[in-house]
């Protein structure tokens, strides 16, 4: 491991995202660089280099120059990857918002990064048109449609006409090229601020980590998240072709992996959930990545599908951390998420002191190296509490290492909520159950679910005089789901007189959460629309 991670931290890195582009599009024997499985467009290297060089002119006629904040909200379709690439040429900063977001939250996004100009695709155009006053500046030159026909804004595809951009000066490995918005535990999501040199060195890690350059992989997370785009650097630097699909497809998983002869993806753990069949192997799939698999189900899995599987473990602040050796077979089955990647150092301390735990003592993982955030956007007291000494950041994750270097997960510090891979901050959802009429105040926590991982539960106090009858589930469910994205609208809901509470008047949700055995119990499930008793029916 620290041979391999010496050669890895020894390759030389490129001057910025559009050098590694240009590199690999000038290197001998490569030739599509992605097919959007869903339109079948295709575009190689060279195309993709040519038409971000045209984009970057186009976008630059309009106003956006270097250390512009530009809000992309674009499913996976070409325009995203082209418009983050053109902007990289340009020393520009891409903001990517979740498509499935409501207006409420595009909003803040587009006030929060001090936006000079919206990308938004046309048929995404309504969730716009609902952001509240004070946003109409963005309109003409600051208002790019893909798919527009120029009523409003400017059309993408004429600003994919300009001559070939030329720049004057180079954006270098340390400067900004994304904001990344990612929920925290003091609900709004806050921006993370991330260079050139983290989206190089993320790429390099996750191309080197496989024994072998992949040639084709799947991606069918949406762009606006880390995994895909970690996965296009991942076949830059391999000269791979990645796949893209629109949406996530449980059903259609393995017959998309057979379809496109893909070698490299990550893995979805209910596929194991799916009747098995003779034709799990009947595929070229060689390797996938897997996120907290539970151990137990590890060896069944490449048993079942012929794979090899690793852990991973990375966060949208520190990229890729920690990783299970792909030659590594001892570690299948033991829970483990491996040792420190390249370009990462970490700790596990007290979270109280900050100071290092014994060897397999419990504590906070730690991380520091180069090619991590640079900050939170505006964000002065997160950027004080996250970091500590010498630019150590804080994970909020409870880790311990073994006497063998192995690292593990225990479970987490902050206040969050995984569901389906989506990253929930309980506060946010709590704020918009305060903001509906008859609600005094509102505490969100996860309930284990076997298919999702989470889901999110809402505990909810009237205020005096009000009753549920007033307030029922439906209206509250209504009420997130107008302000929330659909992942992050609760899906059961329970009454409570009061909430319980610290000696500093926080809700102690560890004591709320111990009430009953069943978190499900006595409360309202949004899914089945029925309130649920004692007898819990886990099939459904």
């Amino acid at each position: 491991m620290a041979e391999w991670r010496a050669e890895v931290e020894a390759c030389a890195l490129p001057v910025n995202l559009a050098a590694l582009l240009d590199g690999a599009a000038e290197a001998p024997g490569v030739a599509g660089l992605w097919t959007f499985m869903d339109d079948g467009r295709s575009s190689s290297f060279a195309e993709v280099a040519d038409a971000t060089r045209r984009l970057a002119s186009g976008l630059a006629s309009i106003g956006v120059g270097r250390g512009s904040a530009v809000v992309v909200v674009v499913p996976n379709r070409p325009e995203f990857p082209l418009t983050w690439f053109a902007l990289a040429r340009l020393g520009a900063v891409m903001v990517p918002v979740n498509v499935r977001s409501k207006a409420r939250e595009l909003q803040y996004v587009l006030e929060d990064s001090d936006a000079s100009h919206l990308v938004i695709d046309a048929d995404l155009l309504p969730m716009f048109d609902g952001v509240e006053t004070g946003l109409a500046e963005f309109a003409g030159d600051r208002l790019v449609v893909v798919g527009g026909d120029g009523s409003r804004g400017r059309v993408f595809n004429e600003l994919l006409l300009s001559e070939p951009w030329v720049p004057s000066v180079e954006p270098g490995l340390d400067d900004p090229v994304s904001i990344q918005y990612t929920s925290g535990t003091t609900g709004l999501p806050k921006g993370c601020v991330l260079t050139h040199r983290y989206w190089v060195t993320i790429g390099l890690v996750a191309a080197r980590m496989l024994p072998e350059a992949p040639r084709r992989i799947l991606s069918d997370t949406p762009f606006s998240y880390l995994d895909p785009q970690v996965e296009l650097m991942m076949a830059i630097w391999s000269g791979a072709e990645l796949i893209v699909a629109s949406t996530v497809s449980l059903s259609r998983f393995m017959d998309r992996i057979r379809e496109f002869r893909i070698d490299y993806t990550g893995f979805w753990e209910l596929a194991l959930q799916l009747e098995e069949s003779e034709t799990d192997r009947d595929h070229e799939l060689k390797w996938v990545t897997l996120y907290g698999l539970d151990k137990d189900l590890h060896a069944e899995l490449e048993r079942r599908f012929g794979v090899i599987g690793r852990e991973v473990y990375a966060m949208t602040e520190i990229g890729v951390t920690l990783m299970a050796p792909f030659f590594a077979p001892e570690l299948v089955g033991s829970g483990s998420v491996g040792f420190p990647a390249p370009f990462r150092e970490v700790r596990i301390v007290d979270p109280e002191s900050t100071e290092d735990v014994a060897p397999g003592e419990v504590g906070e993982l730690c991380v520091r190296g180069p090619g991590m955030l640079v900050e939170y956007w505006q964000r002065p007291d997160a950027n004080q509490t996250s970091f500590f000494g010498d630019r150590w950041f804080r994970t909020g994750d409870l880790f311990r290492c073994d006497e063998d270097g192995l690292h593990y997960i225990v479970g987490r510090v902050k206040d969050m909520i995984r569901r389906s891979d989506e990253n929930i901050a309980a506060r946010e959802v709590e704020m918009v159950l305060e903001r509906l009429d008859g609600v005094f105040e509102s505490a969100v926590v996860g309930v284990p679910d076997k298919r999702t991982g989470e889901e999110v539960k809402a505990y909810v106090v009237l205020k005096p005089g009000v009753t549920p009858d007033q307030v029922p589930p439906t209206a509250v469910f209504e009420h997130c789901a107008a302000l929330l994205a659909p992942f992050k609208v609760p899906r059961y809901l329970e009454y409570i007189d009061v909430l319980p509470k610290t000696v500093s008047e926080k809700t102690a949700k560890k004591e709320l959460v111990a009430q009953k055995p069943d978190l499900r119990i006595g409360s309202f499930d949004r899914v089945s629309g029925t309130w649920i008793g004692e007898e819990i029916d886990d099939a459904g």
